[in-house]
């Protein structure tokens, strides 16, 4: 009996044995796909692999406070502000549903903010006192070719009466004396008076040149048979006398051709302590991705965009007085592509990389230099490597910001290009002639770059995608610390959620930086499902958070002048070794021009550390900084808030 029951046993072990190999071959990949998962969740989180390669933490919103964001900035209460407008989505643009989100990321709370307009798209820098100002966004979607049922386009109004200006209001009608079609603005327009011109010399009359106004007009009803081939006059219903001989309006191809985004005029600037938007006077020009750049006096420059009618604006830039809330048009024309990289320099001039996001032209605009914006004057700088890969690049002032040393990260060809880059470019403009220079190269082609200054003086750099909108599933799943004093390189730890367009990256002042956005455009490698806004932000705590001590700072003034000092207290003090003033970041788009981490002269005397900031006004510019002291490891504080006034 023994020996049947134990022959029972042996066959059910080897039945068993059978069914288990079985079931092993079967689903093998999955297993070994499980055991790898569960190995890297492990290896990720042991003590010695944060030490060195640092940690990410996904964070996903309740449901209620989710939101396709879009833009980001650190305000000065340690709170981020998260712009989404429409968030790229128009059923919220049709249904006028505009978000906001403001984010403590020490409590973990999340509020909703009203937000008064389309703020998609917009652009934003820190204000002296504090403020976030933002200006333009959104007032039409574009519209692909086949979705286009009327023809339409630019109308150009003219006004050659020297004495007053016309105002045509929306839905004007414009009829083609040769080709007899009519069409309808959808916006009113003021058209300036004409300019009288006399001879300098004799002082005598030549001629009235005619004010101009701009204009998008449709056709009254859909087809083909309204899209007219060639340029027309466009007589004016609705004037008489005067005004009927004086204004008339000329358009050239009025098609079903694909319409681009619109922008808007308006402007706003977001109060943190009040945490609701302020509504100042609108920009004269109507901009949809435009940059805004601080100058040394304070006023903010704006450039570029998309305009009302769909069209890069042609150079005509404007910069926003703060004590008045008003903006006035530069003296010279320059034009750029849309959300160009614009950094003030020391010598009080521009630095364009040649960076920028999107529209416009692939030969106007796209060479780097140096721009005086006195004198409009533009020094071109040789030498950048793929110089057609140069949207949707990322450009970084290297720390410290004295140093004048900017790093141009990847990029990729103009529109929906597959092209992207793998270099990274270094440019000295101290140098006595400076010039590009290839840095260490990217272990792929990369679009959408994120970059952030870290107080230690590297650079983070994570993130992107191979193609145009991480089309083949080419979202990159890596991270690297960018390290100015060698230029080279170290990997960290790969992030957990792939991030390309309509993404970016901020330092908070605990040390970590956040994520957020990633709008692909495809679900699939195959490019057969529609892509979701990636919704969850993202934490990248860097290795230097895993160290077993980091050095504290206390009390001191909250607010330093240029050229004077402020002493603060550390239990530390003896072990500090560097001091760094860092400008918080306001990112959307791959542009983050607010960032700079510059570095203050200190003296330490006991527990006490005395910090001089900067005497230039060009170098620190005024308003809220971020003040870190870095130990003799590289370990940085917690931030103390100072302002620079």
């Amino acid at each position: 009996m023994r020996n049947h029951t134990g022959r029972r046993r042996v066959r059910r072990l080897a039945m068993g044995s059978v069914v288990v190999l079985a079931l092993a071959g079967m689903n093998g990949p999955w297993l070994y796909r499980f055991g790898t998962a569960q190995y890297h969740q492990y290896k990720i989180n042991e003590p010695e692999y944060k030490a060195a390669n640092g940690h990410w933490d996904v964070i996903d919103f309740p449901e209620e406070y989710r939101q396709d964001t879009i833009h980001a900035a650190l305000l000065h209460t340690g709170k981020v502000l998260l712009v989404a407008g429409s968030g790229n989505n128009q059923d919220n643009f049709d249904k006028k549903k505009f978000d906001t989100r403001l984010y403590d990321p020490v409590k973990g709370t999340i509020k909703k903010i009203p937000t008064p307009s389309d703020l998609f798209c917009t652009g934003h820098t820190q204000l002296a006192n504090g403020n976030l100002l933002i200006a333009g966004g959104t007032k039409r979607y574009e519209k692909l070719k086949g979705d286009v049922t009327k023809a339409g386009g630019l109308m150009i109004v003219h006004n050659e009466n020297p004495d007053k200006p016309v105002t045509l209001p929306a839905g004007t009608r414009f009829t083609g004396r040769t080709n007899g079609r009519t069409f309808v603005s959808k916006d009113p327009v003021l058209v300036p008076r004409a300019k009288k011109v006399f001879d300098p010399k004799t002082g005598k009359f030549l001629r009235n040149d005619p004010g101009l106004g701009r204009i998008y007009v449709e056709a009254q009803r859909s087809g083909a048979t309204y899209e007219t081939g060639t340029q027309d006059n466009y007589r004016i219903q609705g004037l008489k006398g005067t005004d009927a001989r004086n204004t008339y309006g000329i358009a050239q191809k009025l098609a079903l051709d694909k319409k681009d985004f619109q922008g808007i005029r308006d402007a706003y600037e977001f109060d943190p302590v009040a945490e609701r938007y302020i509504k100042v006077d609108p920009m004269h020009e109507a901009r949809w991705y435009p940059t805004l750049t601080t100058l040394s006096d304070g006023k903010i420059l704006s450039v570029s965009g998309l305009d009302d009618i769909g069209q890069l604006v042609p150079g005509k830039n404007e910069v926003f007085d703060p004590k008045t809330r008003k903006w006035t048009y530069t003296k010279k024309i320059r034009q750029f592509p849309t959300y160009p990289a614009l950094f003030l320099l020391q010598n009080g001039k521009i630095f364009y990389s040649g960076s920028n996001a999107g529209y416009g032209p692939d030969d106007v605009g796209r060479v780097p230099g140096v721009w005086d914006l006195d004198s409009n004057e533009f020094t071109d700088l040789p030498g950048l490597s793929d110089p057609d890969r140069m949207e949707t690049s990322g450009t970084v002032l290297l720390p410290p910001a004295q140093d004048e040393r900017f790093l141009v990260i990847g990029g990729g060809g103009v529109g929906e290009s597959s092209l992207s880059s793998d270099k990274t470019r270094l440019i000295d403009l101290k140098a006595k002639r400076p010039r590009f220079t290839d840095g260490p190269r990217l272990e792929k082609g990369t679009r959408y770059p994120q970059s952030s200054i870290l107080p230690d003086d590297t650079v983070l750099v994570s993130g992107g995608s191979e193609d145009y909108r991480g089309r083949g599933d080419s979202n990159i799943h890596q991270a690297r610390l960018y390290h100015p004093d060698g230029n080279s390189f170290t990997r960290v730890a790969d992030p957990l959620v792939g991030r390309n367009y309509h993404s970016g990256s901020l330092l908070l002042p605990d040390g970590r930086v956040l994520f957020f956005g990633s709008d692909s455009l495809y679900g699939d490698k195959a490019n057969t499902k529609p892509g979701v806004f990636e919704q969850r932000v993202e934490v990248y705590s860097p290795p230097y958070l895993y160290r077993d001590a980091r050095p504290e700072l206390s009390g001191g003034p909250s607010v330093i002048a240029r050229g004077a000092s402020g002493t603060f207290t550390s239990r530390h003090a003896q072990s500090i070794r560097k001091v760094r003033l860092i400008r918080p970041s306001a990112s959307t788009h791959v542009t983050d021009v607010d960032q700079r981490s510059i570095a203050l002269d200190f003296k330490t005397v006991g527990d006490r550390v005395t910090v001089t900031v900067p005497g230039s006004r060009n170098l620190v510019q005024s308003g809220w900084y971020m003040l870190f002291v870095d130990d003799d490891q590289g370990t940085p504080s917690v931030a103390r808030w100072v302002q620079v006034p």
